[in-house]
């Protein structure tokens, strides 16, 4: 896939990120991928440690549109939520994404910030996958009408297990569709990689399609 590096400058600072796209990407639907705390910073190519981008850097070809966007040292992703917001507006213009088509998905700090990013725009992705996450399950009757694929390790000893059981049955008790797969004996890490090698997980998020997208103009208006 080919990779366009670029810097997305706000208020106080500056986000590095990168667009990988195949060949032809027409009609194609964008998937952000936020990272884990391991890989912050200004070197974009710690972007390529774990998840989506590794296995690019490995030679895998998706149908889609990649997004990823590297959050600064001294922040995480839940509260970057506006910058990042931003950066996918910017793309999705740019490659021409139809509205209904854009998910989103992370790993370990960046499964946090995806579930941020549900909570605080709920009618904006067409799905979500946090992987090894968690995040404020009070909030979940947000993401009703938002299709969720969870995966996380059930030995995590990082982010336990719990984390995603908690968030994943209040979505559903809150009328949505969520669904949680154990990788069974894997740890953090192993887990991780687990959720986006051996898994339906990317296949599944990217034939997903917003029937009721809603562009959000005020990002903090939907938090409570």
């Amino acid at each position: 896939m080919n990779c366009t590096e670029k810097v997305f400058e706000y208020e106080n600072g500056k986000m590095n990120y990168a667009v990988y796209t195949p060949e032809k990407y027409e009609d194609l639907p964008l998937m952000v991928y936020l990272h884990g705390a391991g890989e912050r910073g200004l070197n974009i190519s710690h972007l390529t440690r774990h998840g989506i981008p590794k296995l690019i850097s490995e030679g895998k070809e998706f149908p889609a549109v990649i997004l990823t966007p590297q959050c600064p040292a001294d922040r995480v992703w839940d509260n970057m939520v506006s910058q990042v917001k931003q950066i996918i507006d910017t793309v999705a213009k740019e490659y021409g994404i139809k509205n209904d088509r854009i998910c989103i998905t992370g790993s370990s700090m960046g499964g946090f910030g995806t579930w941020m990013m549900g909570l605080t725009y709920p009618n904006f992705f067409s799905a979500i996958g946090p992987i090894a996450g968690g995040g404020m399950s009070w909030r979940t009757s947000k993401l009703k009408n938002t299709p969720v694929f969870a995966v996380h390790g059930d030995k995590d000893s990082c982010v336990p297990y719990c984390y995603s059981q908690l968030m994943i049955e209040a979505v559903n008790r809150n009328g949505g569709n969520a669904i949680l797969k154990a990788a069974e004996g894997f740890e953090h890490n192993d887990g991780i990689d687990y959720a986006y090698r051996s898994t339906e997980l990317i296949q599944w998020l990217l034939s997903q399609r917003r029937t009721d997208f809603q562009s959000i103009e005020e990002p903090f208006s939907h938090l409570f």
